[in-house]
């Protein structure tokens, strides 16, 4: 039988009822970023529900939920007796499902500017204008995307089927 690691400490920022959302999704949140940013990999084990309750100030009950909804999403695994751990596809489908929140989060700010009378040019600047503060407020979590968004937006500055090549 092969030895289980320890579970390692993760860096999860302290929850907070005041700051949008339900603890367990905050959990989540926390849990999909280490993955992402490669600070859990593939394999690692996790703190079990109550380790993870006590070092975060919630209930299991909350833990279980967001472990449970991670699992659903294919992130993790469960291994009874063994424990939980980040599942092998954890970094790309972290990846598959904050990108779909992404494009619904656009698609709705998109919906809503459309709806305030603004033209399809100045929702394209809006949007630009937005990546570029949160790329100013978070430069790590950017990386080279910034200069990508710049290229995407630059090249679509026409309503579909008449983009602008870019020189």
């Amino acid at each position: 039988m092969t030895p289980v690691r320890p579970a390692s400490r993760l860096l999860i920022a302290p929850l907070s009822a005041a700051a949008g959302g339900p603890l367990y999704l905050q959990i989540v949140d926390s849990l999909k970023r280490e993955i992402s940013e490669g600070r859990l990999e593939a394999g690692a084990p996790l703190p079990s529900f109550r380790g993870l309750a006590e070092e975060l100030l919630v209930s299991v009950i909350t833990v279980k939920r967001a472990y449970e909804e991670l699992e659903r999403d294919g992130i993790i695994y469960r291994r009874q007796g063994l424990g939980t751990f980040v599942s092998a596809a954890a970094a790309d489908r972290s990846r598959e499902v904050k990108t779909a929140h992404a494009a619904a989060l656009f698609r709705q700010g998109a919906r809503e500017a459309a709806e305030a009378g603004l033209p399809y040019k100045s929702i394209l600047q809006l949007a630009e204008a937005a990546i570029r503060q949160d790329a100013e407020d978070h430069p790590t979590t950017h990386g080279g995307s910034l200069e990508l968004a710049s290229y995407h937006l630059a090249s679509s500055g026409a309503p579909r089927g008449k983009r602008r090549q870019v020189r």
